[in-house]
């Protein structure tokens, strides 16, 4: 497989991991039409970063420890879920105090808040860490994958690919890259069509890191108590 191919299967592959709903995507949705399209773009590097340090951990050996100790991974989902709560509320003020789609964009702290968001929350995801021990990893060892079947999006066929290349992780980041930067986009223009967009919106996010964190807390209990 050839440079190029490994590329574009990496940025499909990073698009079909990156576009499904779940609490990212909430947090960069409210960033997005309550604080503008940098502060959208913003929240989705600081999962992406967030993503790098997994990677980074991953072929250092580090993440392997939350793997072994199920009572790290419990920590771990109940500090996540206690976030995700958190910001739910917040995302829920939001929602209440939002006249309208608001075209400013954030400065200063308040446009870094998303990137501080959403790279806690997903360091303190466990679901990420074992996506990175077990997909991470497989992307560099020589072999084959389909990459559809890892993701959200199986049923949207097979993407076979000879793993072993860097250009497929490059491509998974590139893929990451062009979400994050396309879904602030659209919703930001969107919202400048429909006004009562954006307290929508926030309302929804609230809902989906809600329940994400309402599941968190319920798997960290199942498994400290196991």
């Amino acid at each position: 497989m050839g440079v190029a191919v490994s590329l574009a299967a990496g940025v499909a592959f990073g698009l079909a991991l990156a576009a499904p709903p779940g609490p990212m995507n909430a947090v960069i949705a409210e960033e997005s039409v309550l604080h503008g399209l940098s502060a959208g773009v913003r929240a989705g590097l600081g999962a992406m970063t967030a993503d790098a340090v997994f990677l980074v951990a991953t072929l250092l050996g580090v993440v392997g420890v939350v793997e072994r100790l199920p009572t790290l991974r419990g920590a771990m989902l109940a500090a996540g879920g206690l976030l995700m709560l958190y910001f739910a509320y917040g995302a829920a003020r939001s929602a209440r105090a939002a006249s309208g789609f608001d075209d400013g964009e954030a400065a200063g702290d308040a446009g870094s808040r998303g990137f501080r968001r959403a790279f806690v929350l997903a360091l303190t995801n466990p679901y990420q860490v074992l996506f990175w021990l077990t997909v991470g990893v497989a992307l560099l060892a020589p072999g084959q994958m389909d990459l559809l079947a890892r993701t959200p999006l199986a049923a949207a066929g097979s993407l076979v690919v000879e793993t072993g290349s860097p250009a497929l992780v490059v491509g998974l980041f590139g893929g990451i890259a062009l979400w994050i930067a396309g879904f602030p986009a659209g919703l930001v223009a969107a919202g400048r069509r429909v006004d009562r967009l954006a307290p929508a919106v926030a309302g929804v996010s609230a809902l989906i890191l809600a329940g994400s964190g309402v599941v968190f807390l319920a798997d960290a209990a199942r498994l400290l108590a196991g």
